[in-house]
Formats: C-alpha cells, structure tokens, sequence
C-alpha cells in the first residue's frame, strides 16, 4: 500500500510519514498524473454547455492526488533531503512542467473556461474569483499563443523545471562542503561558551572530540562572525560563506544567467518585455517601474543612515585598535561592540532569556489572546524527522482550526534559512473542504548537554515571522484551496508574518515569555528598555542591505540578460548605489541567493519592504487600540488571514485599515523621518 495514493486514517487526514518509503515516491507521481490527465480528458471533452461546475471547478479539483504527491515531497526536499530525492526532484520537474503545459496550452480547455468567463455576471463571491483567477492563468501561461509559440514555450518550461532545483541543490552542497576545525583553544576569543560548547559537539559528531567545528549554518556561522576575536578566522569564514556556489566546485555561475535568460525568453515569447513585467501584472505593485520608484524613494532616505551607521561602526574600530582598515569580515563584531556600547545591550545576555521552549509557548500566547486559539502539542501523530514536533490547533473551546508542524534545528539534509509551508492546504478536497496543516522549518541553534537551544532577539523575530505565515495557513476559511491562505498576491504575502514580528519587541509581548533560562526570572524591564531602545539600531544599513537584494533581483529580472558575461561584474555594476562597504572580490550574491533564483521571490523580493509598508502601518492601530485587542485583532482575522485570495489585495486591507496604507509608516518606525 503507497501511503502518497491512500486517504489517511489517521486523526485529522495527517500523513503518515512513518510508512514513507522513497521508492514510493515515483509510482505515486505517475499514477496520480495519470488520474489528473483522465479528469483533464473528461473536461475537454465533455459534449455539455461549459459551466462553473463542469470546467472551472472540474479543474480545480482534476489533479488532488497529484498535488498530496508533490506537497509531501516537495516539503521534504527542502527539510530532510538526499541524493535520491535530489535526483527524483530532478527527474519530477519536467513531468510536472510537460502536465501543466498540457493543460495550459490546450485550446479546447481554454475555449471553455472562455466561454465560462464571458457569462461571469452570474457568478458570485470565490466562484467569480475563481473563474477570474483561472481564465487569467491560462491567458498568461500561453494560451493565446500560435502552435509553434506553445511549443516553444513548453520547451522554456521544461528547461526552467530543471535548473532550479539544481540551483537549490548546489547553494545546499557549497555550505555543507565549508569546515574550518579548530584546534587551539585559544583561537575560540571572544565566542560565548553556547557556541564553543555547540561546536565542541559537532566535531564529537563527526568523530573528533577535544577539537572544535564550526560550519556555514547560520547557528554556527552568526556566532563566530559576532564575537570572534581573531580577525583572520572572521575573514575565512566570510569569505567561504559570501562565495558559496561562486567558482567553486559547486559554481551556480552558469545557471544564475540561464534561469534569468529563460525566465526572459518566456515572457518575451508572451507578449511581455521582461519577466519583472509579467510578474508585476499580478502584485501590488503593477510594474516594474512602480517598484523600482518605490525602492529608490526609501533610498534616498536610508542611504545617509546607512553611510552613519558604517562610519560610527568605523570610528569604534580605529578607536579601540589604531587601524583604520575596515572589512566585511568586521560589520558584525565591531556593530555588536557598538550596540553595547551605546545601548549596554549583548545579544549573549538577551539569549539567555530566549529559551526555545519558552518563545514556542509565546507565539502561542500570542495567538491565543489575538485570535481564541489553543495549541496542544500531540505524540500520536507521525513525522519525517525526530526534530519534528506537532501541535494540534482548536478555536478556544471549539472548532477544530489545523495542525502545526514545527521544523527548528540545522542538518546536512535541510536547506538553509526559515520557511512556512503547509502539508495540506485549506479548501475543497476530496468533496470536503478540509482544514489544513502548517509548517514552519528554521534553523536555530541545538541544545548541548549543559544548555538548551537559547535564541537571538533576531531569531525569535524570525520564529515571530514565520509563525504569522502559519496563522495565514491556518485560519484561511474559504472554498477553495487555489484561493485559499498564502495563495495572494506576493508583495501582500509577507503582510500577516512580518506584522508578527512588532510584537517580540514590545513589552507586552515580551514580558509573556522572556524568562531566563537557568531561574525562571521574567526578563528585567531595564533589558526591555534596551530591546525597545536598540530597535532602530543600524536601521540604516539594514535597510541598505534589503534595497540590495531587491534592487539586484529587479535588475537580474527587468531586462534582456543576454549581455550579462560576467556575473560578479553584473552585479558591482547594479549594487554600487546601495553599497557602502566595498565587498572582497571573491564575493558574489547572485550565485547562492536562492529566494530568487530556486524560490517564489523572482521580481518579487521588494515585496519585503513594501510588505513593511503594510504592516507597518497596520500595527500602528494596534498601537492606538491596544496590543492585544481582539476587537482589532479579530477585523484583521476576519479581512485577511481568513480571506486568502478571495480579493484584490487593497480591497482587503482597506477593509481592515479604513484607508490605503501610509507610505510613511515606514519610515516612522526605522527613524528614517
């Protein structure tokens, strides 16, 4: 029995992970396209009138299986990959992109979402949108294309369903190929006994104890890159991770400019002059134009921050050690200094109030008084990796809400960074319209013998962050899961988990779960001070370093790549407005920056800072009505966690807000204005 082809038995439909075979995987995929392509079959060729329920929602519902097949495995390349799923990931991308050409290309299916489209006066509510959404998705994946347009297009997706899970597969290679092992105690300067002690276990791990390893997952690699005393040792371990993928073994170098260029000949062949402008037609922010103006608007303020946060950084080194050579390799030790200094606050002080356990329960806290909602972790329910822990998720004293998978320590098999995802997703399934399981995968840092797994304040913002992509999942109550939870437009998606974060820099929000890890003691309200304090620190360059990748992306995206050689030279050329620390000259971005060139984030990673916009202002109600009143809490429940994609994204935070959002919210809360 293939447990990817079987309807669950167990308590709310969860997957049973525990009789997961990999060979399973294959067979599962193949019978489930073909189940997909008999119902696509029955559709086209169906001798009835064309209507809301014989074609749009026959489509919506045409490959189910499929999608269980895809949504499993998808996750676990991602958390807990191998060689062999590297290899089938391969092997599935061009079956599902031929599948999906398939369909989008065929003109008789088209014809009749067409001829639904035409009467969709009589359609209300989600079947109007839905209607909306799928004649607009066939409009621009091909549909209106001549013959020999569609198969040339076929051939772009094909080759697209390929390169990026090689992109993914090599960035994850490069960090896991890095170790720099130490054997002199006295090279460890400066580092907290937490990252002695976990890297003192990482190389009992691999099987020499009394040595010390330290690697480029961040859990290692923030520690060192902060508090290392010896400068060499910051400078290889910058170097290493600033060029993963770059002219290496590993080099993503060729497929950056092959992604970009086919994602560019597909638009083109669409009718479009880029692939930025095909993107942007369905955010926000409309145009690449648009998106562009917006970023050199923040610009324009945030660059003088910036260039004042590097300059007192500066003054702090030339001060303390006579040397005025500044590099890379010094931002972070010499910043976390200056935050001491000014703000008598240390990340290695605030982490002892950061117990994992304890921020866990606080997100949950936080739900609970914001949205009436109880999480109860549950053993009974299996998982794809010791790590993985379960929670089931219930309105208080009522309805059954979803289950909540969390993912949260490094490994060789998982991907680097934070993500949300789902397992299942919320909507119409099988005849029912199911309730849905959520993931959130971190990479924070492991217990040792002697201490728990302690977080930064910047770790917790990103458990915060990710945490507010799950509710998204989580409380989504539509009809249809194409419209259902994250499935909005990308630069709104970011809204409900970036407004999260707000809270795990207030006291309020704090003082419900900040308690130090050795006495229990609630964090001291002079520490909170600080927090609040330094909340605006270096906000400058932070802001510099989003513009960065945003504007790089828009540049990789908005024109003909074809004249890019040299990747490197591309990108000085495109980044020197945003750069105000020269990078050494074996630095690359592009070659591991995965949101965009293995991810959703192509033409779409300013959807970050125009998300800030959004949230920004949206918890200035918050603010002025109160943190946790629900009255306000419940209106942002109700018009846009619940909502998914059943609206224009403006429509359903005007409903929310009153008004349009105000652009200077932003900047209020950075200190820019």
């Amino acid at each position: 029995m293939n447990p990817l082809l079987q309807k669950s038995t167990l308590r709310h439909g969860a997957f049973p992970f525990d009789q997961l075979k990999n060979e399973y995987f294959e067979p599962a995929l193949v019978e489930s396209l073909n189940e997909a392509r008999a119902n696509i079959e029955r559709i086209r060729n169906s001798n009835e009138k064309p209507t809301f329920s014989n074609t749009i929602l026959a489509l919506e519902t045409a490959s189910e299986a499929m999608s269980r097949v895809t949504t499993v495995f998808y996750n676990l390349v991602h958390a807990d990959t191998s060689d062999e799923r590297q290899a089938l990931a391969q092997k599935f991308g061009p079956m599902l992109a031929s599948f999906s050409s398939d369909v989008s290309l065929d003109p008789k299916i088209f014809d009749r979402v067409k001829k639904v489209w035409e009467q969709k006066d009589s359609l209300k509510d989600e079947d109007y949108r839905l209607t909306e959404k799928t004649y607009k998705d066939f409009a621009r994946n091909g549909a209106l294309l001549s013959d020999d347009k569609k198969e040339a297009l076929r051939k772009l997706d094909q080759q697209l369903s390929t390169v990026s899970p090689q992109f993914s597969d090599n960035v994850l290679k490069a960090t896991n190929a890095f170790e720099m092992w130490i054997t002199d105690a006295s090279d460890l300067a400066g580092l907290p006994p937490s990252a002695v002690e976990a890297a003192a276990e990482a190389a009992k791990e691999k099987g020499k104890p009394g040595q010390w390893l330290f690697t480029l997952q961040i859990p290692s690699y923030m520690p060192f890159m902060t508090y290392s005393e010896r400068r060499p040792l910051r400078e290889k371990m910058y170097r290493a991770y600033s060029s993963r993928a770059f002219r290496d073994q590993f080099s993503n170098e060729a497929l950056t400019k092959q992604i970009a260029q086919l994602r560019h000949d597909r638009a083109v062949l669409l009718g479009q002059q880029s692939h930025a402008e095909f993107v942007l037609q369905e955010r926000m922010a409309e145009t690449p134009d648009k998106a562009r103006k917006f970023l050199e608007n923040i610009l324009v303020k945030a660059k003088p921050a910036g260039a004042r946060d590097l300059e007192q950084v500066k003054a702090l080194k030339l001060a303390e050690t006579g040397d005025a050579d500044f590099q890379s390799w010094d931002y972070a030790f010499w910043s976390e200094k200056l935050k001491r200094k000014l703000h008598s606050i240390d990340e290695e002080e605030l982490r002892q109030y950061f117990k994992l356990e304890n921020v866990i329960e606080g997100v949950f806290e936080h739900a609970r008084r914001l949205y009436g909602l109880d999480f109860k972790e549950v053993k009974d329910i299996p998982v794809y990796h010791p790590d993985v822990r379960v929670f089931e998720v219930n309105e208080t004293g009522g309805r059954f809400i979803g289950l909540f998978y969390t993912d949260f320590f490094p490994r060789a098999s998982k991907q680097g960074g934070a993500w949300a995802s789902s397992l299942r997703d919320q909507g119409l399934q099988g005849g029912v319209v199911e309730r849905p399981h959520a993931t959130i995968v971190c990479n924070f840092p492991k217990s040792t013998p002697t201490t728990p797994s302690l977080l930064t304040l910047n770790d917790v913002r990103t458990l915060f962050h990710e945490f507010g992509h799950a509710l998204h999942t989580l409380l989504s109550d539509v009809k249809y899961v194409s419209l259902a939870g994250t499935s909005v437009y990308w630069d709104f998606v970011e809204l409900p988990s970036q407004i999260m974060e707000n809270w795990a820099l207030e006291e309020e929000g704090l003082s419900l779960f900040a308690k130090h890890y050795k006495t229990g003691a609630p964090i001291p309200k002079e520490l909170i001070e600080k927090i609040r304090a330094s909340s605006r620190f270096q906000s400058g360059w932070m802001t510099m370093r989003q513009l960065t990748f945003a504007l790089l992306d828009l540049a990789w995206h908005s024109a003909d790549p074809t004249q890019i050689v040299d990747v490197q030279e591309f990108e000085q050329r495109i980044t020197e407005p945003t750069t105000l620390l020269k990078p050494p000259a074996t630095n690359s971005i592009s070659t591991s920056f995965s949101h965009i060139f293995a991810g959703g984030y192509s033409a779409g990673y300013y959807s970050y800072k125009w998300a800030e916009v959004l949230d920004a202002d949206a918890f200035e109600l918050f603010k002025e009505k109160g943190l946790f009143n629900q009255e306000i809490a419940f209106k942002f429940r109700d018009n846009i966690l619940s909502r998914g994609g059943t609206k224009h994204p403006m429509e359903l935070y005007k409903a929310f807000r009153g008004r349009e959002p105000d652009p200077d919210a932003l900047l209020r809360r950075d200190g820019l204005i």
